[in-house]
C-alpha cells in the first residue's frame, strides 16, 4: 500500500499552517510551525510571497489531502465521485472524507491523530456493524455502528487517548458504551466539519 513515510511536520511547514498530524506535539511549543513558520528547504523563506491563483488552489488541495492522509489518485477519484452526486461538490467531497472509517476512529478519540487512527484500523482494532474492518478508506453509512474490538478496549494507548484528549466528538456521531462505540447519526453537513479547508478552491482547481 502506497503511503507517505517522510517527516509529517515538513508537510505542515509546507502548507504554513498546523495540520495536526502529530497529536500532542502540534499543541506544544516544540511544533516546527511555531519555530519556523515558512516552507522547508533551502529557499523556504523565499516562498512566503503571494502566489498565483493556481498556486492558491493547488495548496488548498494539498492541504486537504494531507489532513486526511489521502494520496493524489485516491483523492481525485473521490472528487469525481463527489461531482456526480447531487448537491455542492465541495461539501460532498468533505463529507466523503469525514465518513472514512479511519477518520471516524479519529473523531471518536481513539487515535490522537489521523495517522494513529489509520494504524488502529489497519491492525484490526476497529469493527463496523460487528465485522472487523482493516481498510482505512472504508466508508461508513448513516446508521452504521463503529466500535473498538473487544480485545482492544483495554489497550493502554487507546484508554489514554479517551481519558486525555480534549477534542469534542462531533454532533453527527453518537457515543455509546463509554466511548468504545459510536453510531453515525446523520451524514455531516459543512457546519459540522471543522476542517480548515476552502473546498471551493479544490473544485475550481479540478474543474480546469
Amino acid at each position: 500500500m502506497a503511503r507517505y513515510t517522510g517527516p509529517v511536520c515538513r508537510l505542515c511547514r509546507r502548507e504554513k499552517t498546523k495540520l495536526f498530524l502529530k497529536g500532542a506535539k502540534c499543541e506544544s511549543t516544540s511544533c516546527p510551525v511555531e519555530r519556523r513558520p515558512y516552507p522547508p528547504g533551502e529557499h523556504g523563506r523565499d516562498r512566503t510571497r503571494q502566489g498565483s491563483e493556481y498556486l492558491t488552489q493547488l495548496r488548498e488541495k494539498q492541504k486537504a489531502r494531507r489532513i486526511y492522509g489521502v494520496l493524489e489518485k485516491q483523492f481525485r477519484n473521490m472528487y469525481e465521485e463527489a461531482s456526480r452526486q447531487s448537491g455542492i461538490t465541495g461539501e460532498n467531497l468533505l463529507r466523503m472524507l469525514e465518513l472514512r472509517v479511519d477518520n471516524i476512529a479519529y473523531r471518536a478519540l481513539w487515535g490522537v491523530s489521523r495517522n494513529q487512527s489509520r494504524q488502529l484500523v489497519s491492525h484490526g482494532h476497529v469493527s463496523v456493524n460487528g465485522r472487523r474492518v482493516t481498510i482505512p478508506s472504508y466508508r461508513v453509512r448513516v446508521g452504521d455502528v463503529v466500535s473498538l474490538a473487544v480485545g482492544s478496549r483495554e489497550d493502554i494507548t487507546i484508554r489514554q487517548n479517551l481519558d486525555t484528549i480534549d477534542r469534542p466528538v462531533p454532533g453527527w456521531l453518537e457515543v455509546e458504551e463509554g466511548g468504545n462505540q459510536v453510531r453515525v447519526r446523520v451524514a455531516p453537513d459543512r457546519e459540522q466539519i471543522d476542517t480548515p479547508v476552502r473546498e471551493q478552491l479544490i473544485v475550481e482547481l479540478y474543474s480546469k
